[in-house]
């Protein structure tokens, strides 16, 4: 079985951070999220991946390279533009060959990973496998409504009125007959080949089509919340590993990560909490779900439930809460009115009262 990764889409609800970077590298758990899916993949013993990329591809290749870091192989497959899920496995054609595969967007965040319905797929085969989970708005999603024996009967794009409120999440199971799908069909409405379209066609020609409900923690990370909440689930089963050097005067409590080369001096770190190789925490209260990227340095401030991404720089701010703080951003203290929460890209530079 081969790997299709989505990494190609813009990004356009996490700006002003996609203006400068996709949305598939942004940090959770200090680790970008197409990685959390290549060891998703790579637990379920697929080693050849093909990644899709747009216009961030050059970012994108100098991430995740050559995938031997993730014990996979990766080639790169270029689109243009954004023009849907089908279209992607459609210019994938010469990668994926008539091997079975897995197609797994690039910012979907699922914890307890695929490893059970990629058995369940491999023992029974089906044209197609759906990865599904229950959501409390269906009209936002792909939606899958099913026979009584649990075979799919139709799927829907993002419908008014469902009937199911088991939603596509953005990993499928496919055999070749999906080629067969994707070539049948025209492009929707939006100009898009969509992977529902084709998926129902293959439900239309009686192909066996299957749908998996994951009950687990599924995210994608489409919005600034969804990356945080996402940040806090992780770091929720964060094992401590106290690398980095900690001065007699500080104190850290639950689990901490502190890389290579971080210290920490006359602070107080509450876990769970991961810092980077390189940072700098001194005079801070670090409280928990916290990521604090690369060579960042935070002074005489307190700072919780927030992602700081590399090289940025927090002095004199006394709260932090639910902020993310983009690469080699400034923030300090300055005659600003009183604020509490920061969304802030890369580069920027910001005063707020101390």
């Amino acid at each position: 079985m081969k790997a299709l990764v989505l990494a190609g889409g813009t990004g356009t609800r996490l700006r002003p951070f996609s203006h400068s970077m996709p949305k598939q590298l942004f940090p959770v758990a200090n680790k970008p999220v197409v990685e959390h899916v290549l060891e998703n993949i790579g637990r379920v013993g697929v080693t050849e991946v093909g990644v899709v990329v747009g216009d961030w591809e050059e970012r994108v290749r100098e991430v995740l390279g050559d995938g031997s870091r993730y014990g996979v192989r990766i080639v790169y497959i270029r689109q243009e533009r954004p023009l849907g899920l089908a279209h992607c496995v459609r210019i994938a054609r010469d990668f994926l060959g008539d091997s079975d595969f897995v197609m797994y967007l690039g910012d979907n965040i699922l914890p307890n990973g695929i490893s059970a319905v990629a058995e369940t797929f491999r023992a029974e085969r089906p044209a197609a496998q759906l990865v599904t989970h229950k959501v409390p708005d269906p009209r936002a999603f792909g939606v899958v409504e099913l026979r009584p024996d649990g075979s799919v009967a139709r799927l829907v794009e993002k419908p008014q009125n469902p009937r199911s409120n088991l939603a596509l999440i953005g990993v499928y199971f496919f055999t070749f007959h999906i080629h067969a799908a994707v070539d049948a069909i025209a492009p929707s409405a939006r100009g898009e080949l969509e992977i529902t379209d084709a998926l129902q066609w293959l439900v239309a020609s009686g192909a066996d089509v299957r749908a998996s409900e994951y009950c687990g923690y599924w995210q994608d990370t489409g919005h600034v919340d969804d990356v945080l909440e996402c940040n806090r689930r992780l770091l929720a089963g964060l094992s401590g590993d106290v690398v980095g050097e900690v001065d007699a005067t500080s104190v850290l409590t639950g689990p901490v990560v502190l890389e290579a080369g971080a210290r920490i001096i006359r602070s107080r770190v509450e876990g769970p909490v991961i810092i980077g190789a390189g940072s700098t925490i001194e005079d801070c209260r670090v409280g928990a779900y916290t990521s604090i990227g690369r060579d960042c340095v935070l002074r005489r401030s307190g700072i919780d439930h927030s992602i700081t991404l590399d090289g940025a720089t927090v002095t004199d701010v006394p709260s932090l809460h639910g902020s993310m703080i983009g690469r080699s951003a400034v923030v300090g203290a300055g005659r600003a009115t009183p604020g509490h929460r920061l969304i802030i890209g890369d580069d920027a530079r910001v005063e707020v009262a101390a």
